[in-house]
């Protein structure tokens, strides 16, 4: 029965544009550094297009990532809550390693790489706005990828609706608080709250609320399985297109920091990917030390290791400047998301079977 699962899940493959969105990230790398260095007024006259004078969210950015970001949350079902008292113990692991672990776990290892370990390498400013990239980047836990990883390692699709579905209401409420408290405590920056509660309501509540009033509309007018085969389809290519279009306008405003400064990227990926490891590791070896299945215990860990890129890359635009440090930092965490996450996906594969099948005693 293991090996029959085993060959169901290695028969299963992401489409084209998820595949390759390395690729895709480093193509529009590419053209966005291209066209900071090629059209500097250009770039300069997107880069100050902003809601009001100093608030640091960049209007075309923030545009992109509504049509970005909606789709995705038209897919959340918030009625699944109602499921959680019924099998709780893989769900609370889960939010136990994303709020009380993850955060904190990447404040730590990035201040000692960037004020330790890299110290030789990094001025002490630069060193700043990594750790508060980094820190922004972990506080966000992943969305619409986690259902991708999901089903590469066949996960139960309704547990983790669940899961995404409490960690987006807890992120509205705890974000802001977490990201001022690690990024004030770690380094020298001062974070204005008020421009914090900003990037909050315009990159979570204003689409998490037009995703919702969208969703439940249109199954009452149409019906849920016309919602889910039909219309949700139709809007992943502009979702795909506007994650591109916003990467393009990012490598264009970090033109400068990525030209001048290439070793930084190398070393900004390395505390980014030991938290990856690490908060991973640690979920499913709870996951496996209190008997979850394999279902519930593999999206879990991949919620734990992944990240809400485009709310992290928005927040680090808000909060510090589309040029700045820390939107590069939440940039590199974008160019090496998805190998990162496909080696976790294969390593809890290959370990199906350290948990019961389902119908033992296996919990939730």
């Amino acid at each position: 029965m293991t090996q029959v699962a085993s060959e169901k899940t290695t028969a299963k493959r992401l489409n084209l544009f998820e595949r390759y969105l390395s690729a895709w990230v480093a193509a529009c790398m590419l053209i966005g550094v291209l066209l900071g260095r090629s059209q500097p007024g250009l770039t300069d006259s997107l880069r100050r297009m902003e809601f009001g004078s100093g608030s640091q969210i960049n209007i075309p950015i923030a545009v992109l990532i509504w049509l970005m970001i909606i789709p995705m949350m038209m897919k959340v079902d918030f009625a699944s809550i109602r499921q959680v008292g019924q099998r709780p113990r893989g769900l609370l692991i889960t939010l136990f390693v994303n709020w009380l672990v993850k955060p904190f776990s990447m404040a730590f290892i990035a201040w000692l790489s960037f004020r330790y370990l890299f110290a030789h390498w990094i001025p002490p400013a630069d060193a700043d706005q990594y750790i508060a990239g980094c820190i922004i980047l972990a506080a966000a836990p992943c969305t619409a990828m986690v259902f991708v990883w999901s089903y590469l390692t066949d996960g139960d699709p309704a547990y983790t609706l669940v899961q995404v579905s409490v960690n987006d209401l807890i992120m509205l409420f705890l974000f802001a608080p977490i990201v001022r408290f690690l990024v004030s405590g770690a380094s020298s920056l001062q974070v204005p709250f008020v421009v914090l509660l900003y990037a909050v309501g315009i990159f979570i509540v204003i689409p998490l609320t037009t995703g919702t009033v969208l969703r439940t509309y249109f199954i009452r007018a149409h019906g849920k399985d016309w919602f889910e085969k039909q219309l949700l389809p139709r809007f992943a290519p502009v979702s795909v297109v506007a994650l591109l279009a916003t990467l393009v306008f990012i490598f264009a405003f970090q033109a400068d920091n990525i030209l001048g400064k290439p070793f930084h990227v190398l070393l900004i990926a390395i505390p980014i990917l030991v938290q990856v490891y690490f908060n991973s590791s640690l979920t499913y070896g709870l996951m496996r030390l209190l008997r979850v299945r394999h279902a519930v215990a593999a999206p879990g860990a991949l919620i734990g290791a992944s990240n809400f890129f485009e709310l992290a890359v928005a927040t680090a635009i808000a909060l510090f400047g589309p040029g700045s440090g820390a939107a590069l930092a939440t940039v590199v965490g974008v160019l090496i998301e998805v190998p990162v996450m496909l080696s976790v996906c294969s390593f809890c594969n290959r370990t199906r079977h350290w948990f019961p099948e389902p119908g033992a005693s296996a919990v939730a």
